[in-house]
């Protein structure tokens, strides 16, 4: 298998809102809030109107972007043996991604994502983690972990307790080991536990700027390329209408924006961007050429509502 993601297992509901929508509920454009009451995230949904539900969570994106690009993936990632869970489970299979998780009837229900968009096009996404943050060691299969060339971690995941084993477990198991720091939230949250994987755990890094910029706590982007270059591994940074920058080592690549987009949505552009690089690795392309393909993957997905293609 080329790569073998481990991530949070999350149905996305898709809903338009108006900006009054997000200043009301004390929302934060264009971040990810985590509600940890159901009846508080219920009661957040009941008078939307859906647009769209798809199986989703940030790196099965990538995973599902993976497979439609020809290449061999599987996913782990925790549900309950509920509607939702029926739903993720089928979502995958229909990808041809392979799913390697036995669903059972759990305490919570399996986690869902709220995705608002604003008028803007931009996503501010409410998630209700469910059973999917109770992912342990023992959800997570070593031998399929030992199968994979590259094991896609994602930052959403890493939490003190259960989660942090799952995730220490596949690190150890893993050949290489790429993960997307997912969210600015989530970097201050686990700002040194971060740090530490960076530096010495992690072989892939993607981030975006803001991300990887509050985790050196860096006042410009050339202390972001001089900490990438002092690393001595391959750290991919996505940059807005700024285009994308690899650093590997001493090398630094980049790639521009395409242009003339009609930009719909952004949930997903940088789960695309992260699977067309990592489609490009292993695949043997150069990292220039990697950066683009990235780069024309987020392109499309922003072109359509959702982060699926």
């Amino acid at each position: 298998m080329k790569i073998l993601g481990i991530g949070n297992a999350i149905v996305d509901v898709i809903c338009k809102v108006d900006d009054s929508f997000i200043e009301e509920n004390n929302l934060t454009k264009s971040t990810m809030k985590l509600f940890f009451d159901e009846n508080e995230f219920k009661q957040l949904i009941i008078n939307l109107k859906i647009e769209k539900t798809v199986s989703g969570g940030s790196v099965a994106n990538s995973i599902v972007g993976l497979s439609q690009l020809g290449d061999k993936v599987g996913f782990i990632g925790k549900i309950s043996n509920d509607d939702f869970g029926d739903k993720y489970e089928e979502g995958l299979k229909k990808e041809n991604v392979e799913y390697f998780y036995s669903k059972k009837r759990e305490e919570l229900p399996t986690g869902t994502c709220l995705i608002l968009i604003t008028p803007d096009s931009e996503r501010t996404m409410c998630t209700f983690l469910g059973t999917a943050g109770k992912i342990n060691e023992n959800d997570v299969s070593s031998e399929a972990i030992k199968k994979s060339e590259i094991v896609f971690l994602e930052g959403y995941l890493w939490d003190e307790g259960e989660p942090k084993k799952a995730f220490d477990k596949a690190i150890n198991n893993a050949n290489k080991v790429a993960m997307s720091l997912s969210d600015l939230f989530c970097v201050d949250r686990h700002k040194p536990h971060f740090l530490n994987l960076v530096k010495n755990k992690l072989n892939i890094t993607f981030a975006n700027e803001q991300e990887i910029s509050s985790l050196i706590e860096a006042k410009s982007f050339d202390e972001v390329i001089n900490f990438s270059k002092q690393l001595n591994k391959l750290v991919v940074i996505t940059r807005g209408e700024k285009g994308a920058v690899a650093v590997n080592g001493k090398e630094i690549f980049e790639s521009d924006i395409q242009q003339n987009l009609k930009i719909v949505d952004l949930t997903g552009a940088g789960d695309l961007f992260a699977a067309g690089f990592l489609h490009g690795y292993v695949n043997k392309l150069s990292i220039k050429e990697s950066l683009e393909k990235g780069t024309e993957m987020s392109s499309r997905v922003i072109q359509q509502i959702g982060a699926r293609l």
